[in-house]
Protein backbone atom coordinates (compact mmCIF):
# COMPACT_ATOMS: atom_id res chain seq x y z
CA UNK A 1 0.00 0.00 0.00
CA UNK A 2 1.57 3.81 -0.98
CA UNK A 3 0.23 7.47 -0.18
CA UNK A 4 0.41 9.76 -2.74
CA UNK A 5 0.05 13.74 -2.83
CA UNK A 6 2.21 13.87 -5.89
CA UNK A 7 0.52 16.56 -8.64
CA UNK A 8 -0.04 15.33 -12.19
CA UNK A 9 2.20 17.54 -13.43
CA UNK A 10 5.28 15.58 -11.94
CA UNK A 11 4.01 12.17 -13.80
CA UNK A 12 4.59 12.98 -17.47
CA UNK A 13 6.12 10.49 -19.31
CA UNK A 14 6.63 8.81 -22.78
CA UNK A 15 7.44 5.15 -23.40
CA UNK A 16 10.24 3.36 -24.00
CA UNK A 17 8.80 2.48 -27.62
CA UNK A 18 8.78 6.32 -28.61
CA UNK A 19 12.48 6.81 -28.20
CA UNK A 20 12.63 3.16 -29.96
CA UNK A 21 10.34 3.94 -32.94
CA UNK A 22 11.63 7.16 -33.21
CA UNK A 23 12.91 7.23 -37.37
CA UNK A 24 15.37 10.44 -36.33
CA UNK A 25 17.46 8.86 -33.87
CA UNK A 26 18.19 5.59 -35.11
CA UNK A 27 18.44 3.52 -31.95
CA UNK A 28 18.98 -0.15 -32.11
CA UNK A 29 17.70 -2.34 -29.69
CA UNK A 30 18.86 -5.63 -28.16
CA UNK A 31 15.97 -7.51 -28.45
CA UNK A 32 17.03 -10.37 -25.92
CA UNK A 33 17.66 -7.59 -23.20
CA UNK A 34 13.46 -6.78 -23.64
CA UNK A 35 12.05 -8.28 -21.14
CA UNK A 36 7.81 -8.68 -21.72
CA UNK A 37 6.38 -5.18 -22.15
CA UNK A 38 9.81 -3.21 -21.74
CA UNK A 39 8.83 -1.26 -24.64
CA UNK A 40 5.75 0.49 -22.94
CA UNK A 41 8.31 1.09 -19.93
CA UNK A 42 7.61 4.97 -18.61
CA UNK A 43 10.51 7.26 -19.45
CA UNK A 44 10.59 10.45 -17.32
CA UNK A 45 14.12 11.62 -18.59
CA UNK A 46 17.56 10.85 -20.41
CA UNK A 47 20.54 11.45 -18.51
CA UNK A 48 23.85 11.31 -19.44
CA UNK A 49 26.41 9.79 -16.96
CA UNK A 50 30.05 8.07 -17.66
CA UNK A 51 30.87 7.58 -14.09
CA UNK A 52 31.53 4.53 -13.17
CA UNK A 53 28.71 4.17 -10.39
CA UNK A 54 26.00 6.45 -11.34
CA UNK A 55 23.38 4.89 -9.36
CA UNK A 56 23.10 7.00 -6.34
CA UNK A 57 22.47 9.80 -8.67
CA UNK A 58 19.64 8.56 -10.27
CA UNK A 59 16.06 8.98 -9.59
CA UNK A 60 14.48 5.88 -10.90
CA UNK A 61 12.78 5.86 -14.51
CA UNK A 62 15.57 7.41 -16.53
CA UNK A 63 17.36 6.88 -19.84
CA UNK A 64 20.41 6.65 -19.37
CA UNK A 65 23.15 7.07 -21.83
CA UNK A 66 26.57 6.46 -21.49
CA UNK A 67 29.63 5.65 -23.95
CA UNK A 68 31.15 3.74 -21.59
CA UNK A 69 34.27 5.71 -21.28
CA UNK A 70 34.60 4.53 -17.44
CA UNK A 71 33.09 0.99 -18.06
CA UNK A 72 35.21 -2.22 -16.55
CA UNK A 73 36.95 -4.71 -18.03
CA UNK A 74 36.47 -7.49 -16.08
CA UNK A 75 32.88 -9.45 -16.46
CA UNK A 76 32.48 -9.15 -12.97
CA UNK A 77 32.88 -5.76 -12.60
CA UNK A 78 30.54 -5.02 -15.98
CA UNK A 79 27.76 -7.26 -14.43
CA UNK A 80 27.79 -5.46 -10.95
CA UNK A 81 27.50 -2.32 -12.80
CA UNK A 82 24.23 -3.51 -14.51
CA UNK A 83 23.00 -4.75 -11.55
CA UNK A 84 23.44 -1.27 -9.58
CA UNK A 85 21.89 0.73 -13.08
CA UNK A 86 18.78 -2.17 -12.72
CA UNK A 87 18.36 -1.45 -8.60
CA UNK A 88 18.63 2.11 -9.33
CA UNK A 89 15.25 1.66 -11.52
CA UNK A 90 16.54 3.04 -14.47
CA UNK A 91 14.47 1.82 -17.76
CA UNK A 92 17.14 1.52 -20.40
CA UNK A 93 20.62 1.77 -20.40
CA UNK A 94 21.92 3.54 -23.84
CA UNK A 95 25.05 2.89 -25.20
CA UNK A 96 26.80 5.22 -28.02
CA UNK A 97 29.16 3.31 -30.49
CA UNK A 98 31.80 5.70 -30.94
CA UNK A 99 35.07 5.10 -33.01
CA UNK A 100 38.00 4.80 -31.70
CA UNK A 101 36.89 4.47 -28.17
CA UNK A 102 34.00 1.47 -29.35
CA UNK A 103 33.30 0.32 -32.36
CA UNK A 104 30.91 -2.94 -31.13
CA UNK A 105 29.05 -3.10 -28.14
CA UNK A 106 30.74 -5.38 -25.53
CA UNK A 107 29.95 -9.22 -25.17
CA UNK A 108 29.94 -8.74 -21.26
CA UNK A 109 27.66 -6.03 -21.04
CA UNK A 110 24.86 -7.40 -23.81
CA UNK A 111 24.75 -10.49 -21.58
CA UNK A 112 24.68 -8.95 -18.19
CA UNK A 113 21.30 -6.77 -19.63
CA UNK A 114 20.11 -9.52 -20.81
CA UNK A 115 20.38 -11.65 -17.10
CA UNK A 116 18.96 -9.24 -15.39
CA UNK A 117 16.51 -7.80 -17.70
CA UNK A 118 17.58 -4.26 -18.48
CA UNK A 119 16.38 -3.20 -21.52
CA UNK A 120 19.98 -1.95 -23.82
CA UNK A 121 19.96 0.36 -27.02
CA UNK A 122 22.84 0.82 -29.05
CA UNK A 123 23.48 4.30 -30.56
CA UNK A 124 24.74 5.00 -33.71
CA UNK A 125 27.83 7.26 -33.96
CA UNK A 126 25.22 9.39 -36.07
CA UNK A 127 23.16 10.08 -33.72
CA UNK A 128 24.06 12.76 -30.98
CA UNK A 129 23.34 12.14 -26.99
CA UNK A 130 21.53 15.60 -27.75
CA UNK A 131 19.26 14.52 -29.96
CA UNK A 132 18.44 11.59 -28.33
CA UNK A 133 17.73 14.37 -24.64
CA UNK A 134 16.01 17.03 -26.85
CA UNK A 135 13.94 14.09 -28.70
CA UNK A 136 12.77 12.77 -24.89
CA UNK A 137 12.24 16.70 -23.54
CA UNK A 138 9.78 17.37 -26.87
CA UNK A 139 7.93 14.00 -26.10
CA UNK A 140 7.81 14.93 -22.42
CA UNK A 141 6.48 18.04 -22.80
CA UNK A 142 4.03 16.74 -25.70
CA UNK A 143 2.66 14.38 -22.61
CA UNK A 144 2.54 16.65 -20.46
CA UNK A 145 -0.20 19.03 -22.26
CA UNK A 146 -2.11 16.03 -23.33
CA UNK A 147 -2.39 14.71 -19.65
CA UNK A 148 -3.17 18.58 -18.91
CA UNK A 149 -5.99 18.53 -21.49
CA UNK A 150 -7.87 15.26 -20.28
CA UNK A 151 -7.44 16.56 -17.03
CA UNK A 152 -9.20 19.92 -17.93
CA UNK A 153 -11.57 18.04 -20.55
CA UNK A 154 -12.66 15.20 -17.32
CA UNK A 155 -13.11 18.51 -15.21
CA UNK A 156 -15.36 20.10 -17.36
CA UNK A 157 -17.46 16.81 -17.95
CA UNK A 158 -17.37 15.78 -13.96
CA UNK A 159 -18.86 19.67 -13.17
CA UNK A 160 -20.97 19.01 -15.73
CA UNK A 161 -22.02 15.50 -14.39
CA UNK A 162 -22.80 16.99 -10.50
CA UNK A 163 -26.05 19.10 -12.19
CA UNK A 164 -27.61 15.88 -13.14
CA UNK A 165 -26.93 14.29 -8.94
CA UNK A 166 -24.29 11.69 -7.75
CA UNK A 167 -25.40 8.93 -9.68
CA UNK A 168 -24.83 10.53 -13.00
CA UNK A 169 -21.39 12.06 -11.69
CA UNK A 170 -20.15 8.23 -10.66
CA UNK A 171 -20.79 7.39 -13.77
CA UNK A 172 -19.11 10.12 -15.70
CA UNK A 173 -15.77 9.77 -12.90
CA UNK A 174 -16.03 5.96 -14.29
CA UNK A 175 -15.52 6.38 -17.70
CA UNK A 176 -12.88 9.03 -17.12
CA UNK A 177 -10.84 6.58 -15.63
CA UNK A 178 -12.09 3.30 -17.03
CA UNK A 179 -12.56 1.95 -13.28
CA UNK A 180 -15.67 1.46 -11.32
CA UNK A 181 -16.16 4.04 -8.68
CA UNK A 182 -17.30 3.81 -5.33
CA UNK A 183 -18.40 6.12 -2.36
CA UNK A 184 -19.10 5.29 1.11
CA UNK A 185 -20.02 6.80 4.33
CA UNK A 186 -18.39 6.63 7.81
CA UNK A 187 -19.93 3.34 8.77
CA UNK A 188 -18.87 1.81 5.36
CA UNK A 189 -22.62 1.79 3.83
CA UNK A 190 -22.84 2.67 0.06
CA UNK A 191 -23.64 6.38 -0.64
CA UNK A 192 -23.23 5.73 -4.90
CA UNK A 193 -21.50 3.60 -6.97
CA UNK A 194 -20.90 2.60 -10.33
CA UNK A 195 -19.52 -1.03 -11.92
CA UNK A 196 -18.50 -1.26 -8.32
CA UNK A 197 -18.01 -4.80 -7.11
CA UNK A 198 -20.60 -5.72 -4.31
CA UNK A 199 -19.12 -6.35 -1.60
CA UNK A 200 -16.19 -4.10 -2.14
CA UNK A 201 -12.65 -6.75 -1.82
CA UNK A 202 -11.50 -6.76 1.52
CA UNK A 203 -8.14 -5.24 0.30
CA UNK A 204 -10.43 -1.90 0.21
CA UNK A 205 -11.64 -2.05 3.82
CA UNK A 206 -7.98 -2.29 4.79
CA UNK A 207 -7.25 0.99 2.73
CA UNK A 208 -10.39 2.80 4.12
CA UNK A 209 -9.23 1.67 7.44
CA UNK A 210 -5.47 2.78 6.74
CA UNK A 211 -7.54 6.61 5.68
CA UNK A 212 -9.26 7.17 8.93
CA UNK A 213 -6.66 6.67 10.52
CA UNK A 214 -4.74 9.22 9.75
CA UNK A 215 -5.12 13.13 8.98
CA UNK A 216 -5.24 15.60 6.57
CA UNK A 217 -6.37 15.22 3.10
CA UNK A 218 -4.63 12.04 1.25
CA UNK A 219 -4.57 9.62 -0.57
CA UNK A 220 -3.66 5.96 -0.62
CA UNK A 221 -3.65 3.08 -3.21
CA UNK A 222 -3.28 -0.77 -3.19
CA UNK A 223 -2.94 -3.60 -5.48
CA UNK A 224 -5.66 -6.12 -4.82
CA UNK A 225 -5.30 -10.08 -5.55
CA UNK A 226 -6.69 -9.99 -8.66
CA UNK A 227 -4.08 -7.59 -10.22
CA UNK A 228 -6.51 -4.38 -9.90
CA UNK A 229 -5.21 -1.44 -8.51
CA UNK A 230 -7.35 0.61 -6.21
CA UNK A 231 -7.16 4.39 -5.14
CA UNK A 232 -8.92 5.51 -2.09
CA UNK A 233 -9.20 9.26 -0.77
CA UNK A 234 -11.88 10.91 1.44
CA UNK A 235 -13.83 13.80 -0.45
CA UNK A 236 -12.81 17.16 0.03
CA UNK A 237 -12.87 20.04 1.45
CA UNK A 238 -12.68 18.20 4.69
CA UNK A 239 -9.91 16.05 5.38
CA UNK A 240 -11.53 14.45 8.38
CA UNK A 241 -14.64 13.37 6.30
CA UNK A 242 -17.16 10.67 6.74
CA UNK A 243 -17.19 9.90 3.35
CA UNK A 244 -14.50 8.24 1.63
CA UNK A 245 -14.35 7.63 -2.63
CA UNK A 246 -12.46 4.01 -4.00
CA UNK A 247 -12.04 3.81 -7.60
CA UNK A 248 -10.57 0.58 -9.08
CA UNK A 249 -9.39 -0.11 -12.63
CA UNK A 250 -6.79 -2.77 -14.24
CA UNK A 251 -4.25 -0.82 -14.90
CA UNK A 252 -1.90 1.87 -12.63
CA UNK A 253 -3.01 5.40 -11.19
CA UNK A 254 -0.95 8.09 -13.59
CA UNK A 255 -0.64 11.66 -12.42
CA UNK A 256 -3.76 12.77 -14.47
CA UNK A 257 -6.01 10.06 -13.24
CA UNK A 258 -4.99 11.08 -9.58
CA UNK A 259 -6.05 14.85 -10.66
CA UNK A 260 -9.33 13.51 -12.58
CA UNK A 261 -10.18 11.36 -9.38
CA UNK A 262 -8.94 14.36 -6.80
CA UNK A 263 -12.06 16.41 -8.69
CA UNK A 264 -14.81 13.54 -8.76
CA UNK A 265 -13.59 13.35 -4.87
CA UNK A 266 -14.42 17.16 -4.31
CA UNK A 267 -17.64 17.00 -6.35
CA UNK A 268 -19.24 13.80 -4.88
CA UNK A 269 -18.43 14.96 -1.68
CA UNK A 270 -20.19 17.71 -1.81
CA UNK A 271 -22.90 16.78 -4.14
CA UNK A 272 -23.84 14.09 -1.98
CA UNK A 273 -24.24 16.23 0.95
CA UNK A 274 -26.64 18.75 -0.29
CA UNK A 275 -28.09 16.27 -2.01
CA UNK A 276 -29.08 14.43 1.52
CA UNK A 277 -29.16 17.89 3.22
CA UNK A 278 -32.27 18.61 0.60
CA UNK A 279 -34.00 15.58 0.19
CA UNK A 280 -34.06 15.68 4.74
CA UNK A 281 -35.10 19.46 4.74
CA UNK A 282 -37.62 18.58 1.63
CA UNK A 283 -39.54 15.64 3.65
CA UNK A 284 -39.59 17.15 7.48
CA UNK A 285 -40.74 20.66 6.38
CA UNK A 286 -43.28 19.49 3.80
CA UNK A 287 -44.61 16.99 6.68
CA UNK A 288 -44.56 19.65 9.25
CA UNK A 289 -46.65 22.28 6.59
CA UNK A 290 -48.81 19.26 5.64
CA UNK A 291 -49.39 18.35 9.26
CA UNK A 292 -48.92 14.95 8.02
CA UNK A 293 -46.58 13.95 10.68
CA UNK A 294 -46.19 15.27 14.11
CA UNK A 295 -43.06 17.52 14.86
CA UNK A 296 -40.93 14.47 16.51
CA UNK A 297 -41.25 12.58 13.64
CA UNK A 298 -40.93 14.93 11.18
CA UNK A 299 -37.58 16.24 12.81
CA UNK A 300 -36.37 12.59 11.93
CA UNK A 301 -36.55 13.88 8.39
CA UNK A 302 -34.03 16.52 8.91
CA UNK A 303 -31.69 14.75 11.30
CA UNK A 304 -30.67 11.01 11.76
CA UNK A 305 -31.10 9.66 15.54
CA UNK A 306 -33.29 9.60 18.48
CA UNK A 307 -31.51 12.45 20.17
CA UNK A 308 -29.65 15.85 19.14
CA UNK A 309 -27.94 17.98 20.53
CA UNK A 310 -27.98 22.20 19.85
CA UNK A 311 -24.45 23.92 18.85
CA UNK A 312 -24.55 28.47 19.40
CA UNK A 313 -21.35 29.81 18.64
CA UNK A 314 -20.35 33.48 19.65
CA UNK A 315 -17.63 35.68 17.92
CA UNK A 316 -14.23 35.31 19.92
CA UNK A 317 -10.61 37.30 19.85
CA UNK A 318 -10.56 38.42 15.84
CA UNK A 319 -13.66 37.27 15.32
CA UNK A 320 -15.05 35.45 12.12
CA UNK A 321 -14.66 36.68 8.59
CA UNK A 322 -16.82 37.10 5.82
CA UNK A 323 -16.83 33.06 4.51
CA UNK A 324 -16.65 31.65 8.13
CA UNK A 325 -19.86 33.97 9.36
CA UNK A 326 -21.48 32.36 5.93
CA UNK A 327 -24.19 29.72 6.01
CA UNK A 328 -22.46 27.06 3.62
CA UNK A 329 -19.38 27.38 5.92
CA UNK A 330 -20.93 26.37 9.11
CA UNK A 331 -23.03 24.09 7.57
CA UNK A 332 -19.70 22.33 6.06
CA UNK A 333 -17.94 22.75 9.77
CA UNK A 334 -20.82 21.52 11.42
CA UNK A 335 -22.31 18.90 9.28
CA UNK A 336 -25.91 19.70 9.45
CA UNK A 337 -28.20 21.93 7.02
CA UNK A 338 -30.23 23.33 10.11
CA UNK A 339 -28.06 26.33 11.10
CA UNK A 340 -29.18 29.91 11.75
CA UNK A 341 -26.93 32.34 11.64
CA UNK A 342 -26.84 36.21 12.91
CA UNK A 343 -25.51 39.45 12.75
CA UNK A 344 -23.17 38.23 16.02
CA UNK A 345 -24.12 34.53 16.22
CA UNK A 346 -25.41 30.87 14.97
CA UNK A 347 -27.57 28.59 16.59
CA UNK A 348 -27.38 24.82 14.80
CA UNK A 349 -29.05 21.49 15.45
CA UNK A 350 -26.87 18.71 15.20
CA UNK A 351 -27.72 14.47 15.18
CA UNK A 352 -24.03 14.00 17.04
CA UNK A 353 -21.84 15.30 19.69
CA UNK A 354 -18.78 17.81 17.55
CA UNK A 355 -15.20 16.28 17.65
CA UNK A 356 -13.28 18.40 19.81
CA UNK A 357 -11.03 19.11 16.88
CA UNK A 358 -13.58 20.33 14.87
CA UNK A 359 -13.98 22.89 18.03
CA UNK A 360 -11.01 23.84 17.83
CA UNK A 361 -11.40 24.48 14.38
CA UNK A 362 -14.37 27.12 14.64
CA UNK A 363 -12.56 28.43 17.82
CA UNK A 364 -9.25 29.02 14.93
CA UNK A 365 -11.19 30.81 12.91
CA UNK A 366 -13.19 32.99 14.86
CA UNK A 367 -16.70 31.05 16.35
CA UNK A 368 -16.31 30.37 20.25
CA UNK A 369 -18.80 27.54 20.95
CA UNK A 370 -21.24 26.11 23.57
CA UNK A 371 -22.81 22.18 22.87
CA UNK A 372 -25.65 21.58 24.77
CA UNK A 373 -26.67 17.87 26.00
CA UNK A 374 -28.46 15.29 24.26
CA UNK A 375 -32.63 15.81 23.79
CA UNK A 376 -35.24 14.50 21.84
CA UNK A 377 -36.90 16.52 19.73
CA UNK A 378 -39.30 17.84 21.12
CA UNK A 379 -37.43 19.22 24.48
CA UNK A 380 -34.98 21.62 21.98
CA UNK A 381 -37.10 24.49 22.20
CA UNK A 382 -36.09 24.33 25.64
CA UNK A 383 -32.24 24.02 25.64
CA UNK A 384 -32.12 28.18 25.55
CA UNK A 385 -31.26 28.85 28.45
CA UNK A 386 -28.72 25.78 28.97
CA UNK A 387 -27.34 27.02 25.25
CA UNK A 388 -27.00 30.51 26.94
CA UNK A 389 -25.21 29.20 30.16
CA UNK A 390 -22.76 27.40 28.58
CA UNK A 391 -21.75 30.40 26.06
CA UNK A 392 -21.51 32.71 29.22
CA UNK A 393 -19.06 29.72 30.75
CA UNK A 394 -17.38 29.13 27.38
CA UNK A 395 -16.64 33.30 27.36
CA UNK A 396 -15.54 32.91 30.55
CA UNK A 397 -12.94 30.05 30.01
CA UNK A 398 -11.86 31.17 26.41
CA UNK A 399 -12.57 27.67 25.08
CA UNK A 400 -15.43 25.48 23.54
CA UNK A 401 -17.70 23.73 26.30
CA UNK A 402 -19.64 20.79 26.01
CA UNK A 403 -23.03 19.73 28.31
CA UNK A 404 -22.72 16.25 29.09
CA UNK A 405 -25.41 13.59 29.26
CA UNK A 406 -27.35 14.46 32.66
CA UNK A 407 -25.50 13.94 36.04
CA UNK A 408 -25.55 14.86 39.58
CA UNK A 409 -28.27 16.84 40.44
CA UNK A 410 -29.70 17.30 36.85
CA UNK A 411 -29.99 13.34 36.64
CA UNK A 412 -32.01 13.15 39.94
CA UNK A 413 -34.08 15.93 39.68
CA UNK A 414 -36.99 15.75 37.07
CA UNK A 415 -36.99 18.16 34.20
CA UNK A 416 -40.46 19.48 35.29
CA UNK A 417 -39.33 20.11 39.04
CA UNK A 418 -36.60 21.67 37.45
CA UNK A 419 -38.25 23.74 35.30
CA UNK A 420 -40.55 25.24 38.63
CA UNK A 421 -37.90 25.26 40.71
CA UNK A 422 -36.66 28.25 37.51
CA UNK A 423 -40.03 29.61 37.24
CA UNK A 424 -40.33 29.90 40.95
CA UNK A 425 -36.84 31.22 41.57
CA UNK A 426 -36.39 34.08 39.07
CA UNK A 427 -40.09 34.94 38.91
CA UNK A 428 -39.32 38.66 40.05
CA UNK A 429 -36.28 39.33 37.52
CA UNK A 430 -37.88 37.76 34.46
CA UNK A 431 -41.04 40.15 34.95
CA UNK A 432 -38.59 42.96 35.66
CA UNK A 433 -37.01 41.99 32.19
CA UNK A 434 -40.73 41.79 30.24
CA UNK A 435 -41.71 45.27 31.62
CA UNK A 436 -38.10 47.36 31.41
CA UNK A 437 -36.30 44.99 28.95
CA UNK A 438 -33.72 45.34 31.65
CA UNK A 439 -31.73 42.93 30.51
CA UNK A 440 -31.38 41.51 33.89
CA UNK A 441 -31.04 37.65 33.24
CA UNK A 442 -28.58 37.75 30.81
CA UNK A 443 -26.68 40.13 33.18
CA UNK A 444 -26.92 37.63 36.17
CA UNK A 445 -26.10 34.88 34.09
CA UNK A 446 -22.98 36.56 32.35
CA UNK A 447 -22.29 37.75 36.15
CA UNK A 448 -21.85 34.04 37.61
CA UNK A 449 -20.19 32.60 35.14
CA UNK A 450 -17.42 35.42 35.36
CA UNK A 451 -17.61 34.20 39.12
CA UNK A 452 -18.92 38.29 40.39
CA UNK A 453 -16.24 40.08 38.30
CA UNK A 454 -17.82 43.17 37.62
CA UNK A 455 -15.05 44.18 34.70
CA UNK A 456 -14.83 40.88 32.53
CA UNK A 457 -18.88 41.48 33.00
CA UNK A 458 -18.87 44.50 31.72
CA UNK A 459 -16.30 43.82 28.55
CA UNK A 460 -18.40 40.41 28.34
CA UNK A 461 -22.11 42.31 28.06
CA UNK A 462 -20.24 45.70 26.14
CA UNK A 463 -21.64 48.05 29.06
CA UNK A 464 -20.06 50.16 31.98
CA UNK A 465 -19.03 48.16 35.35
CA UNK A 466 -21.46 50.95 37.21
CA UNK A 467 -23.78 50.05 34.25
CA UNK A 468 -23.63 45.97 35.83
CA UNK A 469 -23.28 47.08 39.32
CA UNK A 470 -26.83 48.67 39.26
CA UNK A 471 -28.67 45.47 37.42
CA UNK A 472 -26.68 43.37 40.12
CA UNK A 473 -28.49 45.15 42.19
CA UNK A 474 -31.65 45.53 40.98
CA UNK A 475 -31.65 41.57 40.70
CA UNK A 476 -30.52 41.69 44.45
CA UNK A 477 -33.77 43.44 45.65
CA UNK A 478 -35.89 42.10 43.34
CA UNK A 479 -35.03 38.48 44.68
CA UNK A 480 -34.88 39.80 48.38
CA UNK A 481 -31.45 37.70 48.18
CA UNK A 482 -27.75 38.47 49.43
CA UNK A 483 -25.47 37.56 45.80
CA UNK A 484 -22.52 37.04 48.12
CA UNK A 485 -23.73 33.77 49.45
CA UNK A 486 -22.47 31.10 47.37
CA UNK A 487 -25.66 29.01 48.04
CA UNK A 488 -27.43 31.65 47.05
CA UNK A 489 -25.20 31.79 43.97
CA UNK A 490 -25.32 28.08 43.59
CA UNK A 491 -29.45 28.02 43.44
CA UNK A 492 -29.74 30.90 40.46
CA UNK A 493 -27.35 28.84 38.38
CA UNK A 494 -29.33 25.91 38.72
CA UNK A 495 -32.18 28.41 38.09
CA UNK A 496 -30.66 30.19 35.21
CA UNK A 497 -29.62 26.64 33.60
CA UNK A 498 -33.20 25.28 33.73
CA UNK A 499 -35.39 28.18 32.81
CA UNK A 500 -36.91 27.65 29.26
CA UNK A 501 -37.01 30.00 26.36
CA UNK A 502 -40.61 30.82 27.02
CA UNK A 503 -39.52 31.86 30.61
CA UNK A 504 -36.82 34.16 29.56
CA UNK A 505 -37.90 35.79 26.38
Amino acid sequence: MTSSGEPYGTEAHVPLRAVVDNPGLAVDVVRESLREGALELPVRWAHVSELRDPAPYLVGQELLLTAGVNLPAEPAEVDRYVRGLRAAGITALGLGVTPPLRETLPDDLRAACVRHGLPLLVVRPSTPFLAISKAVAVALATAGQREERRVTEAREALTKAAWEGTAALAASLSARVDGWVALVGDGGEPVVGHRAPRPLPDGVAELFGTLRAGTGIRSATTELADGAVVLAQPVYPQATASQLLAVGKRSRFGGADRAIVAVGAALLGLASRAGSDTARLGGGLTALLLGTAPPDLAAGELLRGDEWRVVAGTPHRRAPGAVERGYDWLRTHLGTPLVDVAEARFVAIVDEEPAPERLDHLRANGWLTAVGAPRPAGALGDAHAEIEGLLARARALGRPVVAERRTGLDAVVSAGAAGDFARRMLAPVLELDRERDADLVRTLRTWLAQHGGWDRTATELGVHRNSVRHRIRLVERALGADLADPETRMELWFALRWVSIRDSS
